[in-house]
C-alpha cells in the first residue's frame, strides 16, 4: 500500500480508534502518503460527523500525527465533504487542507447507505434512484469545489443493482468529471459491505480508464483494523485497467505518484 486518502477519526461519532494507530498500521504496511478526510460538520445528519466547533481540533489532532511520522510517511489533511444542496458551508469549503472528497450520501434526504433506512429500498423505483444517484454525482463533479469522487458508486452498497446498463447510468457524471479534471477515489470499503465489491465496479473502472480519469486508492477507514484492507487487491484491479499511478494532493495541488 503506498497511498490511502480517504480516513475517519472519532470525532464523526461513528469510528473508533485513534488517528495516531490508524498511521501507524499504514506505515506498517507501508504506506507513504497517508491522509485523513473526515465528515464535514453541516446542519444535517449531525449526529454522524464533527461540529462546526470541532474543525480547529480536527486540524490539531492531524498536525500531531504529522509531527510524528515527519519524513517517515506524508500524512496528509483534507475533508470528506457531502454534496448535498443548501448544507455545503462556506466554513469548510474554505478551510485550508490537502484536498476535499466530494461524496453523495443523500437522495432527497433520504440516507440510502445507512442500514438505518434499508428499508426505504423497497418503496422505490431501483433504476430511478441509481439516475437520482448518478444525477448528482454529475452535479458535483459540476461545481468545481472538489477535487476527488468518493466511492463513486456506492448506490450500489447494499447490493441493489439496476436492470439498466450501468455505463449507460454513469455515462454523464463520468463526462463531467472529466470536464472537471477531477480525480476518482478506488476505495476498498465495498470489500467490506454487502455489495462485496471496490467501488468502483469494474464497468466504471472501464469507463474512467476509457476517458483517461486519474484515480488515487482509499481504505474509507472508520477503525483500525480497516486500515489498508485488501488494499494490495485493489492496487491489482487498478494494474489490470491499466492505471499506473495514482493522485495524491498537497494544498490542494495535485500530484502523480507511481504505482
Amino acid at each position: 500500500m503506498i497511498i490511502d486518502l480517504h480516513n475517519h477519526t472519532p470525532l464523526c461519532n461513528h469510528a473508533s480508534g485513534s488517528p495516531i494507530q490508524y498511521a501507524q498500521k499504514a506505515y506498517s504496511m507501508g504506506c507513504k502518503y497517508y491522509g485523513f478526510s473526515d465528515h464535514n460538520p453541516m446542519k444535517f445528519d449531525e449526529k454522524y460527523r464533527m461540529k462546526f466547533e470541532q474543525m480547529q481540533l480536527y486540524r490539531q489532532i492531524i498536525d500531531e500525527v504529522k509531527a510524528k511520522f515527519d519524513s517517515k510517511m506524508e500524512i496528509l489533511f483534507g475533508y470528506e465533504v457531502d454534496f448535498l444542496d443548501g448544507y455545503m458551508d462556506e466554513r469548510v469549503l474554505n478551510a485550508k487542507c490537502d484536498y476535499f472528497i466530494g461524496s453523495v450520501h443523500f437522495i432527497g434526504g433520504w440516507g440510502f447507505d445507512n442500514p438505518e433506512f434499508i428499508g426505504e429500498y423497497k418503496n422505490k423505483d431501483i433504476n430511478q434512484i441509481w439516475e437520482q444517484y448518478f444525477n448528482a454525482i454529475e452535479n458535483l463533479a459540476k461545481c468545481g469545489k472538489f477535487d476527488i469522487v468518493g466511492h463513486i458508486d456506492l448506490i450500489k452498497v447494499f447490493n441493489f443493482k439496476p436492470t439498466k446498463e450501468i455505463k449507460i447510468i454513469a455515462k454523464n457524471a463520468i463526462k463531467e468529471i472529466k470536464k472537471a479534471n477531477l480525480v476518482v477515489e478506488l476505495n476498498s470499503a465495498g470489500y467490506r459491505k454487502p455489495v462485496s465489491e471496490l467501488y468502483p465496479s469494474d464497468e466504471i473502472l472501464e469507463m474512467l480508464a476509457e476517458f483517461n480519469i486519474p484515480i488515487t486508492f482509499s481504505s474509507d477507514a472508520h477503525a483500525v483494523d480497516h486500515v489498508g484492507a485488501n488494499m494490495e487487491k485493489t492496487m491489482q484491479k487498478a494494474k489490470e485497467f491499466g492505471f499506473n499511478e495514482a493522485a495524491i494532493f498537497i494544498n490542494r495541488n495535485r500530484k502523480m505518484i507511481k504505482i
